[in-house]
């Protein structure tokens, strides 16, 4: 170990004297970087064998789930996110807004976005604090090579300008994420509504559906697929189907999905055909997405006006006016003079 540490400050020394005007600066900035990989690489080196350990005394530290219908095997990493609980659990009491308001809101939106983990709200808060304290922390440190002629007020600016960047680009990230996930989940639901009326019309229940069809469209729509597969193991884990389908509903956040979900609950507590009531609504979201194509077919040519009128239209009358424009200037105009 001594031998490492002893290459590192080697290494260091070496890089300091290669940079031009490097001096105490980027001295601090690479000598941080390599005790931050250093500390990182020990961290990983106790976390193996303290997993090794728990191998050894019958206490896996991974579950493995695995089921009939050709349900996805899932891998839970417990020692890694015990050690990162442990290493932000002092942080949250200072940076992670502890209303329940924001946290239910901000729930919401990061299942929308995909993250279902239990600490995902933690998780983004102090990721955004992290971002918007380091980000101009690192831009001030490494100012003096970067931004050497810059005056006090411009570093000030640049440095505000740093900090809300880092404070509002995870919102802005998760919002994008959100509309990405949603679109591509509102083009995948009709498809998959055809092929679960198949399923169901064949003879299979409703969790053997959800089973069937995201095994048959994980390459095509891997997100609806993720969804319900996520449905299908937790009918396999004892929820009912009402709750598990309302937790789809809040997930993928689609009115189209939660009209699916208050109409199968309907179907369910009415007694009636589920297998009508999937062909009634397969055709509705097929005329749904027809009517869509359509609509964006006829916004199409006010859109194209913009580019028409900014880039093609002055070229035109150019190219019209310019001959007559020739001649007045070359024959009327010294006409006129004289």
């Amino acid at each position: 170990m001594e031998a490492i540490f002893q290459a590192i400050s080697l290494e260091l020394d070496t890089l300091t004297r290669s940079i031009p005007g490097g001096g105490t600066t980027v001295s601090l900035v690479l000598i941080f970087l390599a005790v931050f990989f250093a500390v990182i690489a020990i961290g990983s080196f106790i976390g193996n064998r303290d997993s090794v350990e728990r191998r050894l005394a019958g206490q896996s530290s991974e579950t493995v789930s695995s089921g009939e219908g050709g349900i996805p095997t899932l891998r839970a990493n417990v020692d890694r996110e015990g050690r990162w609980d442990e290493l932000l659990k002092p942080l949250e009491k200072y940076f992670v807004d502890q209303k329940e308001g924001a946290h239910s809101s901000l729930r919401q939106r990061m299942l929308m976005a995909g993250f279902v983990g239990p600490n995902v709200v933690r998780n983004y808060f102090l990721i955004r604090t992290i971002l918007a304290v380091g980000l101009p922390l690192t831009f001030l440190l490494l100012s003096p090579t970067i931004a050497a002629d810059m005056s006090i007020k411009k570093l000030i600016i640049v440095t505000a300008g740093v900090a809300l960047a880092g404070l509002y680009l995870p919102g802005i990230w998760v919002s994008s994420r959100v509309d990405k996930r949603q679109q591509a989940l509102t083009e995948a639901f009709p498809d998959a509504l055809d092929m679960m009326t198949v399923c169901v019309e064949a003879g299979l229940g409703m969790d053997a559906a959800f089973t069937r069809v995201g095994s048959q469209i994980a390459e095509a729509h891997p997100i609806l697929a993720q969804e319900f597969g996520l449905v299908a193991l937790e009918l396999r884990a004892g929820k009912s189907r009402e709750e598990a389908l309302r937790n789809l509903a809040k997930r993928c956040g689609l009115r189209e999905i939660s009209s699916f979900v208050t109409l199968l609950l309907q179907s369910d507590q009415l007694g009636t055909s589920v297998a009508q009531t999937l062909r009634v609504y397969a055709a509705e979201m097929r005329t749904a997405r027809m009517l869509r194509a359509e609509e964006k077919a006829h916004k199409l040519p006010v859109k194209m006006v913009i580019p028409l009128v900014t880039c093609i239209l002055p070229a035109m009358i150019t190219v019209v006016l310019l001959p007559g424009m020739i001649t007045i200037i070359r024959v009327i105009m010294p006409a006129l003079s004289h």
